[in-house]
């Protein structure tokens, strides 16, 4: 047998190499991820008589994402129209003035695309997944959406229901739920403290004079960004952008234009107690900086030196978080995620953790300590490690077209411009541990939390102790 396996080697060997192997033996010059971010496509921007921008990266993909992304959100609603933009979404694809609901889905099918919507607290999206060689009929069917939604008093009447439904299954989600009770008692009193889905009671009572009323609001050009990604030419772009979008107003109703009223953040508690769930859900947070904020890099250094945490993680107590390795010595909890939301003019800096209801006091306990450590202790190597991650982060949520399409249009809703990844990159390597304790001792030490709990929280300590640990942990 040994002598019959060397012939065969001596086989191999003298057989010629065929040409993929060959240029795997050669070796592929590999791309630096420093070379990555210089060679990265640029973002075109261009705007409108009407004030629309019109914004793409052309990657070279045979498909490519294009979609509308405009200011309007929950917050720029009215606790009696919450849930107003929400209501639209569903309401967007099912039918439009030249396309009946019918027609409009045969129109997206044949294309084999994929359309889709979503609202969030200060941003509306619509937006289409399609071939490269659609995207004049892709731009088309956006532009028909979003300016001749039908509006059918039958149809209201059809999605009143399901939004409803759409309620009671958001209900068992405790992580949403958690993080808008959070929200709720964080900018309690302001526009921002509302959740985007709205209470069912609007839910019941929307008309569709509510409807026309938020689009005659809201839907205004200057507000609006075309944004495509993918195997897209931007001059074609902007011609279908003054085809299709030329018409949308840029004037309002007696100079009524909306205005984002000042959201007040305010230090305190909520609490959804309910024993008979197996896991509480506990979210502590303070105020934290706005999208636009030179402090926001920093913070996103040290949300990423604190991490993440599940059961599932490999690795146990050699995992790189203080707090992750703490989770599995001390079995604190089953998951735990830092967090920065961030909106236009505040934010929100925190950690959401899901654990055993005789392990809440413990792990808050170590949550705020992982925060006073970064006001006090972080280590070179701290920030060396949280930067790492916090750049693998920033590339890897940009793998494909529609995340792609995503980052432009709330990029230039938010600054204006796009930010390159290079730009990120370097305002990373910038960030110091001195940097991470000053910004992170503005916005954590001695300052008033809000905190929410859902499920089996009797044991969440009291609100006046958390908010001492503010002080104390870092003595």
């Amino acid at each position: 047998l040994a002598a019959i396996f060397k012939l065969l080697v001596c086989l191999l060997v003298s057989l010629p190499l065929q040409p993929i192997l060959l240029s795997l033996r050669r070796g592929q010059a590999s791309v630096s991820y420093a070379q990555s971010l210089v060679g990265a496509p640029e973002t075109r921007l261009t705007t409108l008589d009407n004030g629309l921008k019109v914004a793409s990266e052309e990657t070279g993909h045979a498909t490519c994402t294009v979609g509308l992304w405009i200011s309007a959100g929950s917050r720029y609603e009215s606790e009696k129209n919450n849930g107003t933009g929400f209501f639209l979404e569903h309401m967007a694809f099912k039918g439009t003035k030249k396309y009946p609901q019918t027609a409009l889905e045969q129109q997206v099918e044949s294309m084999g695309a994929h359309l889709s919507a979503y609202t969030s607290r200060e941003h509306t999206a619509y937006y289409m997944k399609t071939l490269a060689k659609d995207l004049p009929k892709a731009v088309e069917l956006l532009s028909e959406v979003v300016q001749s939604c039908s509006l059918n008093e039958a149809e209201i009447e059809q999605q009143r229901g399901v939004v409803l439904r759409e309620l009671e299954e958001v209900e068992g989600n405790l992580q949403e739920v958690c993080l808008d009770l959070l929200h709720a008692t964080a900018f309690q009193g302001t526009a921002l403290g509302q959740s985007v889905l709205g209470p069912s009671r609007n839910a019941r009572t929307l008309t569709r004079q509510d409807l026309v009323d938020y689009i005659n609001s809201h839907y205004k050009a200057p507000r609006m960004v075309l944004s495509a990604a993918g195997g897209v030419n931007h001059e074609e772009l902007v011609g279908l952008a003054k085809s299709h979008f030329s018409g949308v107003s840029f004037e309002y109703e007696g100079d009524a234009v909306p205005v984002l009223s000042p959201c007040r953040f305010t230090g305190s508690e909520i609490r959804m107690r309910d024993d008979a769930l197996p896991l509480a859900h506990i979210a502590v947070a303070v105020e934290g900086a706005s999208a636009a904020s030179p402090d926001i890099v920093p913070l996103m250094v040290a949300n990423s030196i604190i991490g993440s945490y599940d059961l599932t993680y490999g690795g146990g107590k050699h995992l790189s978080s203080r707090l992750a390795r703490l989770a599995v010595e001390e079995n604190l909890c089953h998951s735990f995620q830092a967090f920065h939301s961030s909106y236009s003019d505040t934010g929100l800096l925190g950690i959401y953790f899901v654990c055993d209801k005789h392990q809440i006091e413990d792990m808050m306990h170590w949550s705020q300590n992982a925060w006073m450590n970064l006001c006090t202790t972080v280590t070179e190597s701290d920030v060396a490690r949280g930067k790492n991650a916090l750049k693998a982060s920033l590339v890897g949520q940009l793998n494909g077209t529609t995340p792609l399409c995503d980052d432009i249009g709330r990029h230039i809703l938010n600054y204006g411009r796009r930010i390159p990844l290079a730009e990120w990159d370097a305002r990373i390597d910038a960030v110091t541990p001195r940097m991470v304790r000053d910004i992170c001792s503005k916005y954590i030490y001695d300052k008033c939390p809000a905190v929410a709990a859902v499920g089996p929280c009797e044991q969440l300590p009291d609100y006046n102790r958390m908010r001492s640990a503010m002080y104390w942990l870092r003595f």
